[in-house]
């Protein structure tokens, strides 16, 4: 348990001997708005009901029977409010952190419970475009966070190469195009390609039968479309791999549709037989609507399969390859009654594991939504190009003496810790409006202000080695007596408790919101506290708690996949 995990518990373990029950949990406890109140506080609402008080009689109550065991209570209201001992949790804290390191704020909540996070379901034959960003930065951060909150955690992307967008791809790549390119970056080039056959095809009926004449060739995996399908998804696989390397994401496992199609339709077919599935008007549907969730059709009434037909067989091979305790989908918001729905099938068949849906919102451009068919996107490689160039220049102006080579690798983990904050900083419920220009900002809430607080420190302590002032294994924890320093232990000591909360909630926005105030915290005691010039005992006390404060920045954005700099 942490430091200050161990300090609540206490408090609960003293409230519960002078109530003589165990009514009183450590989830009980909050913390006030406004440190003057004190550091820890118990709501006494609940309690009051079972000791027949009112909330403030209950709160004086209790301070009259803990005043023997603590030094500092006070009952605001119907509020207990304990002020703790700042050198004692100062030490103990910053002991813990320089032990820990990297673990720091780490637990062992998940029991190493098998998670797979499914996530990065790109579409071949399709360009990746700052709206699957935020699948494939949420999804990551979350895989961090339940491996830091005990998980085994296995990651893995599901790339749908099958289905109509296919067919448009190469039909518009046959007709415009005469199947070849010179484009250096094939990938991009399907997703122009993809537009253009969306444009030309969507009011010409001909241009529609020709597309869905050419799907069905392709799904035969015969012919020269079968052998253009294999050419142009390759292109595509390597993007996409590209990019994930960019973005330092890795993956487990990669499913494709392609390869779960032909199963999917003979575990129809049995389905069918075991009365799961039934046939309707020539179609085959799954019906839910007993169970309130409408119908799921697999094949439509012409033979053709819908999504379910290879999301059916992917989730049993996910479940019996892996052995899972829990299967987590990463998908947009739109697709929440169909994994309901695909949840229930695989239910009926007798898989008992938790399938949760993690449904997250639209990113629309400051301009409005973004929609592939039309071509209204920023791409990734439009982004990036842009993004880099607005870095790029952003770091010459602040050093103006670095050579290029060092100006490329500071602004790319610039650029990529903008894009990951950005995708991460707000729940998923959350739209997000993507600013190029904001994002980049060194101000304020973004990544590029966090990484710039942390480059700030470590240029403390490379001043503090220069002057052979060295951070001694043990420090005098009451030369840490001043308000902002306490606020800032405080702070420190809170950090596992965002860890385990924000995996509960799947929700990185809280590791973000937390790095952003302990920053702050951090920038106001530079400007106030004199480190390197205070006197030896006190600077060699302040050196600990920044060095605390630089481990538990990094350890916080390495859960959103960013990296810290030593210069900015």
């Amino acid at each position: 348990m942490d430091s200050l995990g161990k300090t609540r518990q206490q408090i609960v373990d003293a409230i519960n001997r002078a109530l003589g029950t165990d009514l009183v949990k450590e989830s009980d406890l909050v913390f006030p708005p406004d440190s003057k109140m004190g550091d820890v506080s118990l709501p006494c609402f609940d309690l009051a009901k079972v000791l027949k008080k009112t909330p403030g009689e209950t709160a004086q109550w209790l301070k009259s029977k803990l005043v023997t065991e603590f030094s500092s209570i006070t009952a605001a209201g119907p509020y207990l409010n304990f002020t703790l001992d700042k050198a004692a949790l100062a030490g103990e804290l910053l002991k813990e952190i320089k032990k820990e390191k990297e673990k720091y704020g780490q637990n062992t909540s998940g029991k190493k419970q098998k998670v797979m996070i499914e996530y990065s379901n790109g579409n071949a034959h399709k360009e990746l475009h700052v709206g699957h960003l935020r699948n494939i930065c949420y999804g990551d951060a979350v895989n961090r966070l339940l491996s830091a909150n005990g998980y085994q955690a296995i990651p893995v992307s599901y790339i749908n190469d099958f289905g109509i967008h296919v067919a448009k791809t190469l039909w518009a790549l046959g007709k415009f195009y005469h199947g070849k390119t010179d484009a250096k970056n094939k990938g991009a080039f399907l997703g122009e390609v993809y537009v253009k056959g969306s444009q030309e095809s969507e009011n010409d009926e001909m241009a529609k039968k020709e597309i869905n004449l050419l799907m069905e060739k392709i799904e035969s995996r015969k012919g020269v479309e079968y052998k253009s399908w294999q050419n142009t998804r390759k292109w595509s696989i390597e993007q996409f791999a590209q990019i994930y390397k960019q973005l330092g994401v890795k993956f487990k496992d990669t499913f494709y549709e392609s390869e779960m199609i032909d199963e999917g339709r003979k575990m129809v077919s049995n389905l069918v037989k075991a009365g799961i599935l039934k046939e309707s008007q020539g179609a085959v549907i799954a019906d839910l609507e007993k169970h309130s969730l409408g119908v799921l059709v697999f094949l439509r009434s012409d033979g053709t399969a819908l999504y379910p037909v290879a999301d059916l067989p992917l989730a049993v091979q996910k479940f019996k390859k892996y052995k899972l305790d829990k299967s987590i989908y990463v998908v947009d918001v739109r697709q929440g009654q169909y994994l309901k729905q695909l949840f229930k099938v695989l239910e009926l068949m007798g898989y008992k594991q938790e399938m949760l849906h993690l449904g997250y919102e639209f990113v629309k451009l400051p301009s409005g939504m973004m929609a592939s068919r039309t071509g209204k996107v920023i791409t990734f490689e439009t982004f990036w190009e842009e993004a880099y160039r607005r870095a790029s220049e952003e770091t010459k102006k602040r050093h103006t003496d670095w050579p290029a080579k060092k100006v490329e690798v500071v602004a790319k983990k610039i650029l990529i810790g903008a894009m990951k904050f950005e995708m991460t900083k707000v729940s998923r419920s959350a739209v997000i409006t993507f600013d190029i220009e904001k994002a980049l900002r060194f101000e304020g809430f973004t990544a590029a202000y966090i990484q710039y607080t942390g480059a700030r420190i470590q240029s403390i302590l490379r001043k503090a080695q220069n002057m052979k002032h060295e951070i001694p294994n043990k420090t005098q924890n009451t030369k840490l007596d001043h308000p902002k320093e306490h606020q800032l232990i405080m702070k420190l000591a809170k950090y596992p408790e965002v860890v385990k909360v924000a995996g509960e909630k799947y929700e990185p926005s809280e590791v973000a919101k937390y790095l952003f105030e302990l920053a702050q915290e951090f920038n106001d005691y530079y400007h106030e506290v004199p480190i390197l010039k205070s006197e030896p005992e006190t600077r060699a006390a302040r050196l600990t708690l920044v060095n605390a404060v630089n481990q538990v920045l990094g350890n916080g954005l390495n859960l959103l996949g960013i990296e810290t700099m030593e210069e900015m």
